[in-house]
């Protein structure tokens, strides 16, 4: 017989499943009801719930099953680690489906970038989903090592991973018809486009939207994503490491609203999953909110798939993919046993995965800065200052009085007011821009990383010119990464030597040297919980109100750079 044939007769009972899982309940997405009943699975689909016969069986006693958790937005580069360490790291915790846009390291060596995922995600235990990324660079005012157009994006379609055009990050191209974002556009008519337009609204929204885009993780208030999901948006609700977004949006998450509200991450670290956990760390805190467990579930999965296109997926029910999750309680949503596909996810189907070669390697090739690089000439007191909200990418667009002293404005750590720099690492033009941020608490040294979204050119902070000379040159020699100097030594580092994004450690040496770099930043008088990603985002400049490019500061509302 056929896989069909063969899935038909393991289904009702003919022939024994190749896999039983007997002993659980099953909790069911549509009427809420806990089933008990065995699980029959036929390779890598579900037959049946019921009373079954296997080939093989495990015994899930005591166990609650629900559908393998959807991850509807992500970047992999994020989490510092290749995809096959991720993949180890939170497939374990029950996320069996990631969606993921490659727009960090196609921003370091563009369609390379995105094949290398497409190749590995062939490999993984995983389904990991690629979308193809829609704008490289993220504006017109940074410098990219690479850059994306709508024909290059008909040369990566057709991959089985692909899911559509990643986040169209460039919503003032969208809404003023430029004819880079319309060409693009028109390439995925009819198909799945990704959004991100934060804080948008009105006029400006409908117009977005009514370009065919259908999903949004920007919303960081429950009045925005109330009009998102008014117009015809499914929100996702997000919680990485540094865009914490859970607390603000869990109000809106009803049995009601589940079917068009979803879980994702974005950008979170494996130190954050390690003390926390991924999406299992979010249905928990939602149900610790209040949320009813169904909702929970429901975002986590079928309402995933259904935004996502992904029919096959996000029940227990028969014909579906044998993605599965068996939990200790709906509350405490800690992952028992995980199956991907109907394969047992555990060290030695990691083990059994092909692997790739890594990829951008030396991508790393900055001009050698000195300390006076970094002084901020100019003759106005009037100063633009970025202002970090502690657990948000947006910014405040401060104005602050700081005295010029000898032709430079200095850092000034008893307001808090740091320098600020960004230099171009891709090896075009050797820019290097300056400016100043408060909400770091930093009191000396300097922190220094080539994880700087989107651009990933070299992004700096500190109260020392010298250290932040030292800490930016030593990312060329380690091929990019996390740099701590105090002092004039460097203290703590994380090497990225693949494309300045992700390190080919284990996930759990990641973690360790983030723990220190953690403790380091903190000797510097660092208050955020996560420096690094903060000042990562520090340089996005799609993201409102104030950011820095290695163009200059820019001023997002207005999507124009600051003269100096």
């Amino acid at each position: 017989m056929d896989d069909l044939e063969t899935r038909i007769a393991q289904a009702r009972g003919d022939e024994p499943a190749d896999l039983v899982l007997r002993g659980g309940q099953v909790l069911d997405l549509i009427t809420g009801e806990m089933l008990t009943g065995d699980v029959a699975i036929t390779g890598d689909r579900i037959a049946g719930v019921g009373d079954y016969q296997g080939r093989a069986v495990i015994d899930v006693s005591g166990l609650v099953l629900v559908p393998g958790f959807i991850d509807t937005h992500l970047h992999v580069e994020s989490s510092l680690v290749t995809p096959f360490e991720f993949d180890r790291c939170v497939t374990p915790r029950g996320i069996t489906t990631a969606i993921c846009d490659p727009h960090e390291i196609a921003n370091v060596i563009g369609l390379d970038g995105i094949r290398y995922f497409q190749r590995a995600s062939e490999h993984l235990l995983m389904d990991l989903r690629v979308q193809l990324s829609s704008c490289v660079p993220s504006t017109e005012m940074e410098t990219s090592g690479a850059r994306i157009e709508a024909e290059d994006l008909r040369r990566v379609m057709g991959h089985p991973s692909g899911i559509g055009l990643a986040e169209f990050m460039n919503y003032p191209g969208v809404i003023h018809r430029d004819p880079v974002a319309m060409a693009k556009l028109r390439l995925f008519a009819g198909g799945l486009v990704d959004g991100h337009c934060p804080q948008l609204g009105g006029r400006d929204l409908n117009a977005y939207v009514a370009a065919g885009i259908r999903t949004e993780h920007e919303a960081t208030t429950a009045g925005e994503a109330r009009e998102k999901l008014q117009k015809g948006m499914r929100v996702l609700i997000r919680e990485g490491s540094v865009s914490k977004d859970l607390e603000a949006l869990q109000p809106l998450l009803t049995e009601r609203t589940a079917p068009y509200m979803c879980l994702c991450t974005d950008d979170r670290n494996p130190l954050d999953i390690g003390e926390h956990g991924h999406l299992d760390y979010m249905i928990r805190r939602l149900i610790q909110m209040g949320t009813p467990p169904l909702a929970a579930y429901r975002a986590a999965s079928l309402s995933a798939a259904e935004a996502f296109g992904l029919k096959d997926r996000g029940l227990i029910a028969p014909g579906l993919r044998a993605d599965i999750v068996a939990l200790d309680s709906l509350e405490g949503c800690h992952a028992r046993l995980v199956l991907c596909g109907g394969k047992v996810v555990d060290d030695a189907a990691f083990a059994a995965r092909g692997t790739l070669d890594p990829v951008a390697r030396n991508s790393v090739q900055a001009p050698q800065v000195r300390a006076q690089d970094f002084r901020c000439p100019g003759n106005r007191s009037r100063t633009d200052v970025i202002g970090i909200l502690e657990g948000k990418i947006i910014t405040e667009h401060l104005h602050v009085e700081i005295a010029p002293e000898d032709g430079d404005k200095r850092p000034d750590p008893a307001r808090d007011l740091m320098r600020i720099a960004v230099i171009e690492r891709h090896g075009r033009n050797g820019n290097i821009a300056t400016g100043f941020v408060r909400g770091f608490g930093m009191q000396r040294g300097a922190i220094a990383s080539t994880v700087c979204h989107d651009h990933h050119n070299i992004a700096v902070v500190g109260a020392d010119y010298g250290d932040m000379a030292l800490a930016a040159n030593r990312l060329s020699q380690i091929e990019g990464g996390f740099v701590v100097a105090r002092a004039g030594a460097i203290v703590a580092e994380l090497p990225l030597p693949v494309a300045g994004l992700m390190s080919l450690q284990p996930f759990e040496a990641v973690r360790e040297r983030l723990a220190e770099l953690r403790e380091a930043a903190q000797g510097l008088g660092v208050t955020l919980e996560e420096p690094f990603l903060q000042l990562a985002f520090l340089a996005l400049p799609v993201i409102p109100a104030l950011k820095i490019t290695d163009r200059g500061m820019v001023d997002v509302t207005a999507f124009e750079i600051i003269a100096g």
